[in-house]
């Protein structure tokens, strides 16, 4: 009688999948390498209320009226912060084209805010910021070029100030991308280098960058899953010896998006966007300054897409 053996189980001989060194995909922006982190820890938190409205007048045009109401600290010399009230309303006119952005904005204290971006060409993208005010000096604009390739990035940036920069950043393997900049500030006779390495995965993302004026950047993002992220980061300042550490999540729900961090200082800082209709959201912020007592609570409304 013939004994049945159970057939070996196919051992499947995996080569190492070669990278193709001509074929990297291409890396995001120098200034945007800790992109993740930002958006996870650095949510745009605010005191008192906010009421913002947006109406479409057509498929590329539209206007957005803003009213926000709070507290506007005031440097003093003493460890306690003052605050004082303050309001303000904000007028906005927004163009977007595929490929022509432009974006508007009058405050009532004379500021006044303008933002480009245009494509150019299909790799050449070129961005404008400028800020107009009635206080001497404050005045500012500057202009980036951005030229991305098939496996690297290139930026230029013109400032007033005699303000130039520029950066590179490069794909190395499909998941390591280094880069540099440089920049030159002539109104202040100030110039510095800086490196940056990005890994990133599927699943997780790190990010360390130094500069020569003494800033030391790491930070890390881990996808627990398709709805929630954690992040931390570290600050170090070589000049001040200054040193930050903080650790936070971002939770998204179906209608509604939970940030949150706390930082080596004691502050912890939430900020929650509800969904409650189609145009309609609802905001909560929240931060607590336990070392210096300081404590910020905000709401708002903001009506339209």
């Amino acid at each position: 009688m013939a004994t049945l053996v159970p057939p070996a189980p196919e051992q499947k001989s995996k080569e190492d999948e070669k990278v193709d060194y001509f074929n990297l995909p291409c890396p995001i922006p120098y200034e945007e390498i800790h992109r993740e982190a930002l958006m996870s820890l650095k949510p745009e938190l605010f005191e008192g209320m906010r009421f913002d409205f947006t109406k479409g007048l057509n498929q590329k045009f539209s206007l957005s009226h803003s009213v926000f109401m709070g507290p506007t600290e005031v440097p003093s010399q003493s460890s306690e912060t003052i605050k004082i009230p303050t309001a303000h309303y904000e007028f906005g006119a927004n163009y977007i084209d595929p490929k022509l952005m432009l974006f508007g904005r009058v405050l009532t204290d004379g500021r006044l805010n303008a933002r480009v971006k245009c494509d150019l060409t299909e790799n050449l993208i070129m961005k404008a910021n400028a800020q107009l005010t009635n206080e001497p000096h404050m005045s500012h604009g500057m202009v980036n070029f951005d030229y991305k390739g098939r496996d690297y990035r290139t930026q230029f940036q013109l400032g007033n100030g005699a303000l130039f920069g520029a950066s590179y950043i490069q794909s190395v393997t499909p998941h390591l991308s280094l880069g540099g900049e440089v920049f030159w500030a002539g109104q202040h006779r100030k110039s510095g280098i800086g490196y940056a390495a990005r890994y990133n995965t599927d699943k997780m993302v790190a990010t360390g960058q130094v500069a020569s004026t003494g800033m030391v950047a790491l930070g890390y993002v881990q996808k627990v899953s398709e709805k929630v992220s954690l992040a931390s980061d570290f600050m170090y300042n070589y000049m001040s010896r200054e040193v930050t550490a903080s650790f936070g999540y971002d939770y998204i729900l179906r209608q509604c998006r939970l940030r949150g961090k706390i930082d080596s200082n004691g502050v912890v800082a939430a900020f929650l966007e509800e969904r409650l209709n189609m145009g309609l959201n609802f905001i909560l912020s929240a931060e607590l300054d336990h070392k210096k007592k300081d404590y910020k609570f905000g709401f708002g409304l903001t009506v339209g897409e």
